[in-house]
Formats: structure tokens, C-alpha cells, sequence
């Protein structure tokens, strides 16, 4: 295996090695104190990397050219640079700091690069699952607040891949599928029929993918639902329920994994499910409870 590239050269004497990270933050003129603060940390930050690393000429051109591709392989129905920040741990850090709740709420999490805007409102108790393969599962809970109070009218935006983990604009789907949104009555119940979520990679074929081969790691995350709950006066939540019995859950390869988001899929043999209905083929069950934090707690609505 050929060793890393490294600078050999005796340290420069070239004064503007160290004093240039100084001209570069004195050269700004920021339209408002917060960008001055954000851009002048970045740049002490990114010089002292570079420093650190003694970053060659054609390391910094690999990174331009990563850069570059991750630009270009973005759609309205994929983002690179989402996905990048997923994997370096980014995503789940911002989320961290800006969704400080307290502990009896539901946890948030990534929101995951193939959330899609509209998914149009369906009757409580609606499949999702039509039109795509995978083992049936039956969704049900209650929304409530931090003291248990059902939440009359919280939305849930719910979506999945299907049950080999492919996602409808994964597949080019112009329609959207595994999608959907409930409001809940006065007693915060929902329920609706979907299909049990199955692990799966996330895309490999681009930039994002070479870094995970590049520095070891698997591609792969555990199964899940994911859901946007929102209430007025309430915190509106990004989050997943994970399946207890899925792979990968202690090393999901963009860190979304909460003990608290873990939940147990019951497995039943064919027979009636509990909306009444017969189902021919064995079915899941998984009842999970939402608790939205006020807004009042120093959070604010998305």
C-alpha cells in the first residue's frame, strides 16, 4: 500500500503562511454581525486544517473536484451535499444544537435526502403501501402534548422506501408513493397501513459513496418510517421509528439512530388485522406514541 502524501519540506518562511487567515477575516465587510461571526470561525477553522494536515496541492484539488461532482450530480429529487453532510455526522449535529427538547419528547432526527414536499392528505387509516412490494404493517398511536393531552389536528407527513429500501424518486417515479399526510381528531389517534421499513444503502454511485469506500465505512441504514409531525403551539419534529429487529442500527451510516426511536414490529400470521380487514399473507403491527414539546420551551415552529 503506497503511504499518504506528505510534505517533506522544511517549514516555510514565507510570513503570509500564518498571517493570511488574519488578512482574509480583516478584507470583510459582512452585510450583518452573524455572517461576520459564521464566515470569520470558518476561516480560522479551515486555515488551521490546512496547516494541520500540511494539505497538499493535489489533496486540495481532489477536494475542489469532489466538490464539483457532488454539485453536479444534485436534482430536485436528489442532493449530494445532504447526503455528504448525513455521513460526516454534520446533519445530526446541527440537529442536535438548534432541537434542544426535553426528554419525555419525541426525539428528532435527520431528515434524509429523499423527503419530498406535497404528499397530499389521505383519510386516516389509508395504505400507503399500494403500488409498491413489501411485508404489510399497521401503524397506530396518539399524538399528545408533554403531559399526555391528545393533539387535535397534528399533522403527520409519513414516507418510506419501499421493502427492499428503494424510494419512489430512486425508481424515477413521477407519482409519489409510500407517501402521505393524517391529521389527527380530538382524541390525537392515528393509524394507517403501510409495510414494515427494510434497511437499505444509501446511493453509492456518486462522490458521497467513493468517500464511504475510501475511509471503510458501509453505506448502509437500518429500516424506518419516517415522519414530520407539527401542531400549532407545538415544536414540529423530524423523526424515524426504527424497527427493533433491523440491521444496522449501531452504526447507521448517517448516526440517525435514538434508543428512543427504536420500537418493537410485532409479527402476526395471516388473519384479521386490526382495521377489521383480512390480510392473506403474515402482517406487522407497531403502535408508537408522539409527544410534541411546546414552542414556549425556547423552540420554534418549522
Amino acid at each position: 500500500m503506497n503511504s499518504p502524501e506528505v510534505l517533506t519540506t522544511a517549514p516555510s518562511t514565507d510570513s503570509r503562511e500564518f498571517s493570511i487567515t488574519q488578512e482574509a477575516i480583516d478584507r470583510m465587510q459582512p452585510v450583518d454581525e452573524r455572517t461576520g461571526v459564521v464566515i470569520s470561525s470558518l476561516i480560522r477553522h479551515l486555515h488551521d486544517f490546512i496547516r494541520d494536515v500540511q494539505l497538499t496541492e493535489k489533496e486540495w484539488m481532489t477536494a475542489i473536484q469532489f466538490l464539483t461532482r457532488a454539485g453536479q450530480i444534485c436534482t430536485d429529487k436528489r442532493q449530494e451535499f445532504i447526503l455528504l453532510s448525513d455521513v460526516l455526522g454534520v446533519s445530526i449535529l446541527v440537529d442536535a444544537i438548534n432541537n434542544r427538547l426535553p426528554p419525555q419528547a419525541t426525539q428528532q432526527t435527520v431528515l434524509g435526502p429523499y423527503y419530498w414536499e406535497g404528499a397530499p392528505e389521505r383519510p386516516m387509516g389509508s395504505d400507503l403501501a399500494e403500488g409498491i412490494i413489501g411485508e404489510p404493517c399497521f401503524y397506530s398511536g396518539v399524538v399528545t402534548s408533554l403531559d399526555g393531552t391528545p393533539i387535535e389536528g397534528a399533522c403527520l407527513d409519513v414516507w418510506s422506501g419501499d421493502g427492499e429500501g428503494n424510494y419512489d424518486m430512486q425508481l424515477g417515479s413521477t407519482e409519489m408513493k409510500a407517501r402521505g399526510k393524517f391529521v389527527t381528531g380530538a382524541d390525537g389517534r392515528y393509524w394507517f397501513r403501510s409495510i414494515k421499513p427494510f434497511y437499505y444503502p444509501v446511493p453509492t454511485d456518486g462522490p458521497v459513496g467513493q468517500l464511504l469506500t475510501a475511509i471503510g465505512r458501509h453505506p448502509n441504514r437500518p429500516g424506518h418510517m419516517h415522519f414530520i409531525l407539527s401542531a400549532e403551539g407545538h415544536k414540529t419534529v423530524v423523526t424515524h421509528i426504527f424497527p427493533s429487529d433491523s440491521p444496522y442500527l449501531d452504526s447507521d451510516t448517517v448516526f440517525g439512530v435514538k434508543d428512543g426511536l427504536i420500537t418493537e414490529f410485532l409479527r402476526h400470521e395471516p388473519g384479521q388485522a386490526p382495521t377489521g380487514e383480512t390480510v392473506t399473507t403474515p402482517f406487522y403491527t407497531c403502535e408508537y406514541n408522539f409527544r410534541l414539546a411546546p414552542v414556549s420551551l425556547g423552540a420554534t415552529q418549522a
